[in-house]
Protein backbone atom coordinates (compact mmCIF):
# COMPACT_ATOMS: atom_id res chain seq x y z
CA UNK A 1 0.00 0.00 0.00
CA UNK A 2 1.61 3.12 -1.38
CA UNK A 3 0.50 6.59 -0.17
CA UNK A 4 1.37 9.85 -1.32
CA UNK A 5 1.59 13.15 -0.15
CA UNK A 6 2.64 16.64 -0.70
CA UNK A 7 3.45 20.16 1.01
CA UNK A 8 3.36 23.46 -1.23
CA UNK A 9 3.58 26.88 -0.05
CA UNK A 10 0.47 27.81 -2.17
CA UNK A 11 1.46 31.82 -1.92
CA UNK A 12 -1.34 34.03 -0.49
CA UNK A 13 -4.14 32.10 -1.27
CA UNK A 14 -6.40 34.48 0.10
CA UNK A 15 -9.86 35.84 -0.47
CA UNK A 16 -9.25 38.97 0.62
CA UNK A 17 -7.55 42.31 -0.24
CA UNK A 18 -4.36 43.90 1.37
CA UNK A 19 -4.04 47.63 1.30
CA UNK A 20 -1.71 48.03 4.10
CA UNK A 21 0.32 49.39 0.80
CA UNK A 22 -1.30 52.70 1.37
CA UNK A 23 0.33 53.52 4.70
CA UNK A 24 3.59 51.66 3.97
CA UNK A 25 5.21 52.07 0.95
CA UNK A 26 7.51 49.31 1.52
CA UNK A 27 3.90 46.40 0.87
CA UNK A 28 2.90 48.98 -2.16
CA UNK A 29 2.76 46.61 -5.28
CA UNK A 30 5.46 47.95 -7.58
CA UNK A 31 3.03 48.31 -10.21
CA UNK A 32 1.45 51.11 -8.16
CA UNK A 33 4.58 52.88 -7.21
CA UNK A 34 4.47 54.15 -10.68
CA UNK A 35 1.06 55.77 -10.07
CA UNK A 36 0.18 58.99 -8.64
CA UNK A 37 -2.03 58.46 -6.05
CA UNK A 38 -3.77 60.83 -4.11
CA UNK A 39 -6.22 59.33 -1.84
CA UNK A 40 -7.03 55.82 -0.28
CA UNK A 41 -10.12 55.23 -1.90
CA UNK A 42 -8.38 55.80 -5.23
CA UNK A 43 -5.24 53.00 -3.98
CA UNK A 44 -8.14 50.71 -2.87
CA UNK A 45 -9.84 50.82 -6.35
CA UNK A 46 -6.58 50.20 -8.04
CA UNK A 47 -5.11 47.56 -5.64
CA UNK A 48 -8.51 45.14 -6.31
CA UNK A 49 -7.79 46.12 -9.91
CA UNK A 50 -4.36 44.63 -9.84
CA UNK A 51 -5.18 41.29 -7.30
CA UNK A 52 -8.15 40.47 -9.68
CA UNK A 53 -6.06 40.91 -12.63
CA UNK A 54 -3.33 38.39 -12.13
CA UNK A 55 -5.09 36.26 -10.18
CA UNK A 56 -6.88 33.98 -12.46
CA UNK A 57 -3.27 32.93 -13.95
CA UNK A 58 -1.80 32.33 -10.82
CA UNK A 59 -4.63 29.90 -9.53
CA UNK A 60 -4.15 27.88 -12.59
CA UNK A 61 -0.69 27.49 -12.27
CA UNK A 62 -1.45 26.73 -8.54
CA UNK A 63 -3.95 24.09 -9.71
CA UNK A 64 -1.37 22.64 -12.03
CA UNK A 65 1.00 22.00 -9.68
CA UNK A 66 -1.46 20.36 -7.36
CA UNK A 67 -2.50 18.01 -9.88
CA UNK A 68 1.18 17.45 -10.82
CA UNK A 69 1.94 16.35 -7.69
CA UNK A 70 -0.58 13.41 -7.81
CA UNK A 71 -0.78 13.54 -4.05
CA UNK A 72 -3.38 11.44 -1.56
CA UNK A 73 -2.36 14.20 0.90
CA UNK A 74 -1.29 17.28 0.37
CA UNK A 75 -0.14 19.95 3.29
CA UNK A 76 -0.84 23.62 2.48
CA UNK A 77 0.96 26.74 3.60
CA UNK A 78 -0.57 30.78 3.07
CA UNK A 79 -4.51 29.89 2.97
CA UNK A 80 -6.68 32.39 4.64
CA UNK A 81 -9.42 30.34 5.59
CA UNK A 82 -11.17 26.77 4.71
CA UNK A 83 -13.93 29.11 2.44
CA UNK A 84 -11.13 30.31 0.15
CA UNK A 85 -9.49 26.50 0.16
CA UNK A 86 -13.25 25.35 -1.23
CA UNK A 87 -13.64 27.85 -3.30
CA UNK A 88 -10.16 27.07 -5.18
CA UNK A 89 -10.87 23.78 -5.40
CA UNK A 90 -14.28 24.20 -6.91
CA UNK A 91 -13.49 26.48 -9.57
CA UNK A 92 -10.17 25.94 -10.42
CA UNK A 93 -8.68 22.43 -9.27
CA UNK A 94 -11.62 20.52 -9.72
CA UNK A 95 -12.54 21.88 -13.02
CA UNK A 96 -9.36 22.44 -14.38
CA UNK A 97 -7.70 18.55 -13.23
CA UNK A 98 -10.67 16.32 -12.12
CA UNK A 99 -9.10 16.50 -8.74
CA UNK A 100 -11.17 16.93 -5.64
CA UNK A 101 -9.88 16.36 -1.93
CA UNK A 102 -13.45 15.84 -0.19
CA UNK A 103 -11.15 15.69 3.70
CA UNK A 104 -10.19 19.55 4.26
CA UNK A 105 -8.87 20.77 7.25
CA UNK A 106 -7.62 24.25 8.67
CA UNK A 107 -7.30 26.16 11.76
CA UNK A 108 -6.57 29.94 12.41
CA UNK A 109 -3.28 30.22 13.01
CA UNK A 110 -1.02 33.08 14.51
CA UNK A 111 0.06 35.38 11.34
CA UNK A 112 -0.96 38.98 11.57
CA UNK A 113 -1.26 38.52 7.83
CA UNK A 114 -3.96 35.60 8.25
CA UNK A 115 -1.64 33.25 5.83
CA UNK A 116 -2.64 29.75 7.47
CA UNK A 117 -1.74 26.02 7.76
CA UNK A 118 -4.32 23.59 6.16
CA UNK A 119 -4.29 19.82 4.94
CA UNK A 120 -6.35 18.20 2.18
CA UNK A 121 -7.04 14.86 1.92
CA UNK A 122 -8.37 12.36 -0.71
CA UNK A 123 -11.21 9.78 0.30
CA UNK A 124 -8.74 6.78 -1.03
CA UNK A 125 -5.01 6.39 -1.82
CA UNK A 126 -4.56 5.34 -5.97
CA UNK A 127 -3.82 1.95 -4.51
CA UNK A 128 -7.62 1.89 -2.78
CA UNK A 129 -7.23 1.94 0.41
CA UNK A 130 -9.09 4.30 2.48
CA UNK A 131 -8.17 7.47 3.86
CA UNK A 132 -9.62 8.83 7.07
CA UNK A 133 -8.74 11.84 9.25
CA UNK A 134 -9.56 11.11 12.39
CA UNK A 135 -8.76 14.10 14.73
CA UNK A 136 -7.01 17.56 14.28
CA UNK A 137 -4.97 19.61 16.93
CA UNK A 138 -3.97 23.12 16.25
CA UNK A 139 -0.96 24.09 18.62
CA UNK A 140 -1.13 27.92 17.96
CA UNK A 141 -1.63 28.70 21.61
CA UNK A 142 1.55 26.80 23.16
CA UNK A 143 3.95 29.16 24.54
CA UNK A 144 7.45 29.44 24.56
CA UNK A 145 7.50 28.40 28.06
CA UNK A 146 5.07 25.25 27.55
CA UNK A 147 7.16 23.78 25.19
CA UNK A 148 10.34 24.94 27.32
CA UNK A 149 12.46 26.59 24.19
CA UNK A 150 13.10 30.25 25.59
CA UNK A 151 16.33 30.83 25.33
CA UNK A 152 18.62 33.59 26.53
CA UNK A 153 19.01 34.75 22.67
CA UNK A 154 15.50 34.90 22.60
CA UNK A 155 14.44 36.69 25.62
CA UNK A 156 17.25 39.49 24.47
CA UNK A 157 15.04 39.71 21.14
CA UNK A 158 12.11 40.70 23.71
CA UNK A 159 10.43 37.15 23.64
CA UNK A 160 9.05 36.01 27.09
CA UNK A 161 7.32 32.83 28.62
CA UNK A 162 4.20 33.64 27.49
CA UNK A 163 4.85 34.60 24.21
CA UNK A 164 3.10 32.10 21.49
CA UNK A 165 5.90 29.60 19.56
CA UNK A 166 4.51 29.57 16.63
CA UNK A 167 3.91 32.30 13.98
CA UNK A 168 1.86 30.54 12.62
CA UNK A 169 1.02 26.88 13.72
CA UNK A 170 1.38 23.29 13.95
CA UNK A 171 -1.03 21.53 12.94
CA UNK A 172 -1.14 17.84 14.24
CA UNK A 173 -3.13 15.63 11.82
CA UNK A 174 -3.92 12.27 12.97
CA UNK A 175 -4.82 9.79 10.31
CA UNK A 176 -6.19 6.03 9.72
CA UNK A 177 -4.85 5.15 6.07
CA UNK A 178 -5.59 1.66 4.58
CA UNK A 179 -6.18 1.42 8.32
CA UNK A 180 -3.20 2.00 9.80
CA UNK A 181 -2.61 5.32 12.26
CA UNK A 182 -0.28 8.10 10.56
CA UNK A 183 0.12 11.51 11.98
CA UNK A 184 1.23 14.88 9.54
CA UNK A 185 2.70 17.99 11.73
CA UNK A 186 1.81 20.48 9.30
CA UNK A 187 4.47 23.90 9.47
CA UNK A 188 4.99 26.92 8.31
CA UNK A 189 8.06 28.39 10.04
CA UNK A 190 8.66 32.19 10.73
CA UNK A 191 9.82 34.06 7.84
CA UNK A 192 13.46 35.66 7.16
CA UNK A 193 13.11 38.84 6.76
CA UNK A 194 15.24 41.66 6.09
CA UNK A 195 18.34 42.51 8.03
CA UNK A 196 18.47 43.95 11.48
CA UNK A 197 20.81 44.36 14.21
CA UNK A 198 23.69 44.25 12.35
CA UNK A 199 22.82 41.01 11.33
CA UNK A 200 21.52 38.93 8.19
CA UNK A 201 17.31 38.42 8.19
CA UNK A 202 18.28 35.16 7.96
CA UNK A 203 21.02 34.70 11.19
CA UNK A 204 18.84 37.91 13.35
CA UNK A 205 15.41 35.36 13.01
CA UNK A 206 17.09 31.83 13.30
CA UNK A 207 16.80 31.46 16.73
CA UNK A 208 12.88 31.85 16.46
CA UNK A 209 12.83 28.91 13.76
CA UNK A 210 15.16 26.57 15.88
CA UNK A 211 12.76 27.02 18.57
CA UNK A 212 9.78 26.22 16.61
CA UNK A 213 11.51 22.81 15.22
CA UNK A 214 12.55 22.10 19.18
CA UNK A 215 9.08 22.82 20.23
CA UNK A 216 7.60 20.74 17.07
CA UNK A 217 10.31 17.92 17.99
CA UNK A 218 8.85 18.43 21.95
CA UNK A 219 4.71 17.57 20.59
CA UNK A 220 6.10 14.49 18.76
CA UNK A 221 8.09 13.63 21.76
CA UNK A 222 5.00 14.37 23.61
CA UNK A 223 2.36 12.49 21.80
CA UNK A 224 4.59 9.25 20.88
CA UNK A 225 6.95 9.11 24.03
CA UNK A 226 10.60 10.61 23.98
CA UNK A 227 11.31 6.39 23.95
CA UNK A 228 8.92 5.10 20.93
CA UNK A 229 9.10 8.59 18.80
CA UNK A 230 11.09 6.96 16.56
CA UNK A 231 9.28 4.06 15.97
CA UNK A 232 6.13 5.20 14.98
CA UNK A 233 4.81 6.89 11.75
CA UNK A 234 4.36 10.49 11.66
CA UNK A 235 6.06 13.53 9.14
CA UNK A 236 6.54 16.85 9.66
CA UNK A 237 5.59 18.42 5.95
CA UNK A 238 6.16 22.21 5.46
CA UNK A 239 7.12 25.23 5.10
CA UNK A 240 10.49 25.78 7.75
CA UNK A 241 11.65 28.88 6.01
CA UNK A 242 15.77 28.44 6.54
CA UNK A 243 18.28 26.13 4.68
CA UNK A 244 20.91 23.72 5.52
CA UNK A 245 22.69 24.23 2.41
CA UNK A 246 22.55 26.65 -1.30
CA UNK A 247 23.48 26.56 -4.21
CA UNK A 248 24.99 30.17 -5.16
CA UNK A 249 24.43 31.16 -8.57
CA UNK A 250 27.36 34.13 -10.27
CA UNK A 251 27.20 34.73 -13.98
CA UNK A 252 24.51 36.37 -15.96
CA UNK A 253 22.84 34.75 -19.52
CA UNK A 254 25.43 35.89 -21.90
CA UNK A 255 28.45 34.37 -19.88
CA UNK A 256 26.44 31.88 -18.45
CA UNK A 257 26.18 30.82 -14.89
CA UNK A 258 27.94 28.81 -12.20
CA UNK A 259 26.30 27.22 -9.62
CA UNK A 260 28.43 26.57 -6.15
CA UNK A 261 26.65 23.98 -3.37
CA UNK A 262 27.77 25.94 -0.12
CA UNK A 263 26.96 24.23 3.17
CA UNK A 264 25.54 26.06 5.90
CA UNK A 265 27.42 25.98 9.30
CA UNK A 266 23.45 25.25 11.06
CA UNK A 267 19.98 26.21 10.07
CA UNK A 268 16.62 26.65 11.41
CA UNK A 269 15.50 22.70 11.17
CA UNK A 270 18.57 21.40 12.82
CA UNK A 271 16.50 20.34 16.39
CA UNK A 272 14.45 18.47 14.62
CA UNK A 273 17.21 16.95 12.18
CA UNK A 274 19.84 16.33 14.71
CA UNK A 275 20.65 13.01 15.80
CA UNK A 276 18.78 11.49 13.65
CA UNK A 277 15.45 12.31 14.88
CA UNK A 278 13.45 12.79 12.05
CA UNK A 279 14.81 12.18 8.29
CA UNK A 280 14.57 14.77 5.55
CA UNK A 281 13.80 12.68 2.38
CA UNK A 282 14.87 15.46 0.07
CA UNK A 283 18.62 14.93 1.02
CA UNK A 284 18.12 12.03 -0.79
CA UNK A 285 18.51 14.04 -4.13
CA UNK A 286 21.78 15.03 -5.95
CA UNK A 287 22.84 17.97 -3.83
CA UNK A 288 21.95 20.65 -7.18
CA UNK A 289 19.21 19.12 -7.35
CA UNK A 290 17.14 19.84 -3.53
CA UNK A 291 16.16 22.94 -4.20
CA UNK A 292 12.24 24.13 -3.66
CA UNK A 293 12.97 28.09 -4.24
CA UNK A 294 14.84 31.24 -6.08
CA UNK A 295 16.44 33.53 -4.02
CA UNK A 296 17.37 36.80 -5.78
CA UNK A 297 17.80 39.90 -3.23
CA UNK A 298 18.69 42.47 -6.10
CA UNK A 299 20.36 45.15 -4.59
CA UNK A 300 20.75 45.61 -1.06
CA UNK A 301 19.34 48.49 1.31
CA UNK A 302 22.19 47.86 3.73
CA UNK A 303 25.38 48.99 2.77
CA UNK A 304 26.40 47.65 6.35
CA UNK A 305 25.95 44.34 5.24
CA UNK A 306 28.11 43.38 2.64
CA UNK A 307 26.79 40.10 2.88
CA UNK A 308 23.62 41.19 1.78
CA UNK A 309 24.48 43.02 -1.05
CA UNK A 310 23.21 41.46 -4.66
CA UNK A 311 22.77 37.72 -4.49
CA UNK A 312 21.20 34.41 -6.06
CA UNK A 313 20.65 30.87 -4.91
CA UNK A 314 18.24 28.35 -4.82
CA UNK A 315 18.11 26.20 -1.72
CA UNK A 316 15.33 23.73 -0.01
CA UNK A 317 12.79 25.78 2.11
CA UNK A 318 9.95 22.96 1.76
CA UNK A 319 10.34 19.66 3.35
CA UNK A 320 9.40 16.52 4.31
CA UNK A 321 10.80 15.63 7.14
CA UNK A 322 10.35 11.81 7.94
CA UNK A 323 10.04 9.51 11.45
CA UNK A 324 13.11 6.78 11.29
CA UNK A 325 10.71 4.25 10.65
CA UNK A 326 8.97 5.27 7.66
CA UNK A 327 12.50 6.59 6.50
CA UNK A 328 14.07 3.35 6.63
CA UNK A 329 10.73 1.08 5.95
CA UNK A 330 11.18 3.59 2.51
CA UNK A 331 14.66 3.45 1.94
CA UNK A 332 14.30 3.86 -2.03
CA UNK A 333 12.00 6.43 -2.05
CA UNK A 334 13.08 9.77 -3.51
CA UNK A 335 10.78 12.74 -3.50
CA UNK A 336 10.07 14.65 -6.66
CA UNK A 337 9.95 18.59 -6.89
CA UNK A 338 7.32 20.45 -9.24
CA UNK A 339 9.08 23.23 -10.68
CA UNK A 340 7.18 23.89 -13.70
CA UNK A 341 5.00 26.76 -11.92
CA UNK A 342 8.17 28.60 -11.47
CA UNK A 343 8.26 31.87 -13.26
CA UNK A 344 11.08 32.12 -15.83
CA UNK A 345 13.62 34.50 -13.78
CA UNK A 346 14.59 31.28 -12.16
CA UNK A 347 17.53 30.13 -12.94
CA UNK A 348 17.80 26.33 -13.46
CA UNK A 349 21.18 24.56 -13.21
CA UNK A 350 21.97 22.48 -16.25
CA UNK A 351 19.39 19.21 -17.42
CA UNK A 352 17.29 20.95 -14.84
CA UNK A 353 15.04 23.36 -17.09
CA UNK A 354 11.15 22.33 -17.59
CA UNK A 355 8.60 23.06 -19.40
CA UNK A 356 6.39 25.49 -17.88
CA UNK A 357 2.89 26.37 -17.40
CA UNK A 358 0.75 28.00 -19.73
CA UNK A 359 1.64 31.94 -19.97
CA UNK A 360 3.86 31.02 -16.99
CA UNK A 361 5.45 35.19 -16.49
CA UNK A 362 8.91 36.19 -16.08
CA UNK A 363 7.97 37.04 -12.65
CA UNK A 364 4.35 36.97 -12.21
CA UNK A 365 2.26 34.95 -12.92
CA UNK A 366 3.25 31.81 -11.29
CA UNK A 367 2.16 29.03 -9.51
CA UNK A 368 3.76 30.10 -6.53
CA UNK A 369 7.77 31.02 -5.40
CA UNK A 370 7.77 27.60 -3.92
CA UNK A 371 8.12 24.60 -5.49
CA UNK A 372 5.36 21.65 -4.31
CA UNK A 373 7.56 18.80 -2.80
CA UNK A 374 5.82 14.97 -3.12
CA UNK A 375 7.18 11.59 -2.28
CA UNK A 376 5.33 8.28 -2.53
CA UNK A 377 5.39 6.04 0.93
CA UNK A 378 4.50 2.67 2.10
CA UNK A 379 2.87 2.66 5.74
CA UNK A 380 5.40 0.27 6.59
Amino acid sequence: MSLRIATFNAENLMARFDFSGWKREGRRDRSLTLREIETEAQFRALEQARVVSHEDDARQMTALAIADCRADIICLQEVEDLATLEAFERNYLLPMTGLDYPQKEWRQGNDGRGIDVAIMAREKTADGEEIEIRSVKSHAGRTMADLEVLTPRLIELGFEKDTRLFRRDCLEVNLKVGGKHFTVFVAHFKSMGGPRGGLTGRDFTMPVRQAEAAGVKRIIEDRFGAERAADMRWMVCGDLNDYAARLAITGDKAAGHSFDWIAEETHGSAPLLDDGFAINLVDRRAQDDRWTLFYANGKSASARLPQERPTRHLVQLDYLLASPRLAKGNAKAVPDIIRNGQPYRTVFPPDQEVERYPRTGWDRPKASDHCPVVVSLDMV
